[in-house]
């Protein structure tokens, strides 16, 4: 955002006061689109940007940890929601007044418009990788993303950010990555100054990769998780997004939002279970820790079989994304290009993660055994 060279005097009406307040000029920011914006307040949670942000998907995993950005220093943030339970949670993480909640409909334009109406910045954090009895992966990845690109341009809102997927191809054979290549080319099409955003398979608290693969101490996968990636945390992308949104030079290009270093599901695996098992062969918390390999069709034809589930379980099209490793566009830009450099390691904070599955007895092993201790409490120690 353009920031005004001059100062200039700001006049406050309180009661039959007139209040002149002066303002520096590293507080008045100017839109792309002309709109001037004055921002209140040293910068902590009770401060004021002066921004409207508007984040679809704000409940899901990336986009909360994006609304908490935005709100904690003061930008008002709008929150388009379709179930009350899974939102409310959003409304402690700004001060009073900054998060503000919106119902919509994915199938109702006039809701997304009014979801964007007054907003200076738009991320679209909405995606789906698996379909249910309402919406497919299209619907979601593809004509709800058309229909948020159109009522932002019809707006005039200066700043869309649109979330896609790491691998997001229109001819990949997985759907999901298909979709959300599909998706990319109509905001490149309606919004040619769009930001896009690849983040890698993302890492956290309420993840979809360690929750998946730490649990299971054994898994039957079609490449015995051989499936490589660069995993990414998620508290680094929502910091990459909330400087993306507030800067202007990012305009019209296209980020690949990786981790530091390259690793399998197999070897992320390892790493889990370093910490959550005891692998010594003794003691009643030894396990046989493996990855075994199932036929692609077979393992297809059982996520099918899944689908007939009321809650969501494994699909054809995560079986077939398992086979895909990571692929990062070498045209794309990434964390060093918006200056940030200290981009986490899942090794440097997976203990965090995954602490709540070791079992309490593993972390006493090679603690004294009761009877040593009685032996210990009965001798006298002399210093």
């Amino acid at each position: 955002m353009l920031k005004a060279c001059t100062n200039r005097n700001v006049t406050r009406q309180l009661g039959s006061r007139t209040i002149y307040t002066s303002v520096l000029e590293s507080d008045i920011n100017i839109t792309r689109n002309g709109k001037v914006n004055i921002s209140v307040g040293s910068g902590g949670r009770s401060s004021r940007t002066g921004y409207t942000a508007t984040v679809f998907g704000a409940s899901g995993f990336l986009g909360r940890y994006l609304t908490s950005k935005l709100a904690r220093h003061g930008t008002t943030t709008v929150v388009p929601f379709r179930d009350d339970m899974k939102k409310r949670f959003l409304k402690v993480t700004g001060d009073l007044g900054v998060v503000n909640f919106v119902e919509f409909d994915a199938r109702n334009v006039k809701s997304i418009e009014d979801s964007v109406a007054h907003s200076d910045i738009v991320f679209n954090c909405i995606g789906a990788d698996y379909n249910t009895k309402n919406f497919s992966m299209a619907d979601v990845n593809i004509a709800l993303t058309e229909r948020i690109a159109k009522a932002t341009k019809d707006a005039g809102v200066p700043r869309f950010v649109h979330v896609s997927s790491y691998n997001a191809n229109p001819n990949s054979s997985s759907v999901f990555y298909a979709t959300k290549g599909i998706g990319e080319q109509l905001v490149k099409d309606i919004i040619p100054d769009a930001t896009i955003v690849r983040p890698s398979q993302m890492y956290g608290r309420e993840d979809n990769l360690l929750n998946y693969l730490g649990p299971k101490l054994k898994m039957w996968t079609p490449n015995k998780n051989a499936k490589e990636i660069y995993p990414v945390h998620v508290l680094d992308v929502a910091r990459a997004l909330e400087k993306i949104g507030f800067d202007d030079s990012t305009v019209g290009q296209t980020f690949e939002l990786a981790g530091p270093e390259k690793l399998s599901y197999f070897e992320i695996r390892q790493m889990i279970h370093g910490i959550t098992q005891d692998f010594s062969n003794a003691g009643p918390f030894s396990y046989s820790f493996g990855d075994y390999y199932l036929p692609v069709q077979l393992a297809k034809l059982i996520a099918e079989i899944k689908q007939f589930a009321y809650w969501r379980m494994t699909n054809p099209d995560q079986v077939e994304r398992h086979l895909i490793n990571q692929v990062i566009d070498p045209s794309a830009k990434g964390f060093k290009d918006l200056g940030i450099e200290d981009v986490d390691n899942l090794a440097d904070v997976l203990f965090t993660y995954v602490k709540h599955w070791r079992h309490p007895l593993i972390s006493q092993k090679g603690a004294p055994s009761k009877k040593e201790l009685a032996r210990l409490r009965q001798l006298e120690h002399f210093t």
